[in-house]
């Protein structure tokens, strides 16, 4: 679970790799749902460019700074699959016409993992938000 925030923690100032780390974390058809929506453009796997908080040309660059903190996670393990629960806080501070802006989201991050050849992969993410809230800067 580390690794999907280590994989865009580790990508800024001008580093927009935010995907390299994600090849270990998500199976290549891997779908999620966010806020009880599906996110899957024309069923595009999240393995591709249009990941989550990414941009379409896989990078977070329409942001200034973040920082993704996973806490522990329940584990449910049913032979080659895998159901987890893990806290989160995500931050983000942006700038929208020149008024600066932080990003506060907080919830659960739960997925549904299978074991493949590579080791094990989410083949499911549903994103539970507790609450979400952004706050102007001066």
């Amino acid at each position: 679970m580390v690794r999907y925030g280590l994989g865009q923690d580790l990508h800024e100032n001008g580093d927009n790799d935010v995907l390299e780390q994600w090849d270990s974390v998500f199976a290549p058809a891997a779908r999620r749902l966010l806020g009880g929506r599906r996110r899957a453009p024309e069923g595009h796997p999240l393995q591709g460019p249009r990941r989550g908080d990414a941009r379409p040309d896989g990078s977070m660059s329409g942001l200034l700074k973040w920082q993704h903190f996973q806490g522990f996670s329940t584990v449910d393990i049913d032979g080659d699959r895998t159901v987890t629960r893990t806290q989160h806080l995500h931050t983000h501070k942006g700038d929208t016409d020149g008024q600066g802006w932080n990003l506060i989201q907080t919830g659960f991050l739960v997925d549904r993992l299978e074991r493949r050849a590579e080791g094990w992969r989410i083949a499911h993410r549903t994103l539970e938000i507790i609450w979400m809230g952004t706050f102007a800067t001066v």
